[in-house]
């Protein structure tokens, strides 16, 4: 678990997020992915199930307190053992729910999870108590969210037959070898798909072409290598898989409003000017 409280810096919210449910407990959030954006605020949580790169915005609450919120990673082996328990639940209701074909929503918080999310967080006052409750207290956080209606999109992270579950793959694949030349064809055999099916399952989870997928991780992490690691425009260009410096340029202007350079200054002098 971890929790996030106040301004964070705007360059820090365009990144890559791994699967997780985010709680909003003051202010609001929106997350754009691709040519989706979603808002979300106390009321409801978010919930993505691979990893995205995304682009974040928060804002205070209508009185002015500062944004706060709170993030669960998602274990597919805890979800797997509770789909176990929710099967006979299931049946008993009409059948389970239908596979989705989004890796990332919004749905209402409800008061039974709003009740989980208190005791997990009144852990924070208690750490000693953190080893014997916490995993009791997520368990029942994600066991909550699978009863939603936005459930089935946190089944297919633990349901190894799903769509999702084979276009995960190919995201790892693709997160791992972000620099290399992208292989259809091997990506979308792995996942047991046509080509034209890939590119068409894989945009309706991720709101992104694999193309495009791929072309965001290269930005973020040239982004990290300019200003983490010191490296020449050129130099970011050539390790993340640009042949080309020019098309490198115009394209980071393009994802985030300045050219490379001057992107990079101005976050390394919003840092040197935070406090310490």
């Amino acid at each position: 678990m971890a929790m996030v409280q106040g301004e964070i810096p705007e360059h820090a919210l365009a990144a890559v997020y791994d699967p997780m449910i985010n709680l909003i407990l003051q202010g609001g959030k929106s997350m754009t992915v691709g040519d989706r954006t979603l808002h979300y605020d106390p009321a409801t949580y978010f919930v993505m199930t691979v990893d995205l790169p995304a682009v974040g915005r928060v804002h205070p609450a209508v009185d002015g307190s500062p944004y706060l919120a709170v993030s669960l990673t998602l274990e597919p082996d805890i979800i797997a053992s509770l789909l176990q328990d929710l099967q006979e639940a299931e049946r008993g209701a009409g059948g389970a729910q239908a596979a989705p074909t989004e890796s990332f929503c919004v749905a209402a918080l409800t008061g039974e999870m709003t009740d989980a999310w208190v005791r997990m967080l009144g852990l924070m006052e208690r750490p000693h108590e953190i080893p014997a409750l916490a995993p009791a207290y997520e368990r029942e956080i994600l066991y909550r969210a699978l009863q939603g209606p936005q459930g089935g999109v946190l089944r297919a992270v633990a349901t190894p037959e799903s769509t999702l579950a084979r276009l995960r793959k190919a995201i790892h694949w693709i997160r791992k070898h972000y620099a290399q030349p992208l292989p259809i064809s091997v990506l979308a055999e792995q996942a047991a798909m046509s080509e034209s099916s890939f590119h068409r399952h894989f945009k309706a989870a991720t709101a992104l072409s694999p193309l495009q997928y791929q072309k965001q991780l290269r930005l973020l992490q040239a982004r990290q290598l300019l200003t983490a690691h010191g490296k020449s425009v050129t130099a970011a260009a050539l390790d993340v898989g640009y042949e080309s410096a020019t098309q490198f340029s115009r394209e980071y202007a393009r994802a985030f409003g300045l050219p490379p350079s001057q992107d990079a200054a101005r976050i390394l002098r919003a840092f040197r000017a935070s406090p310490a």
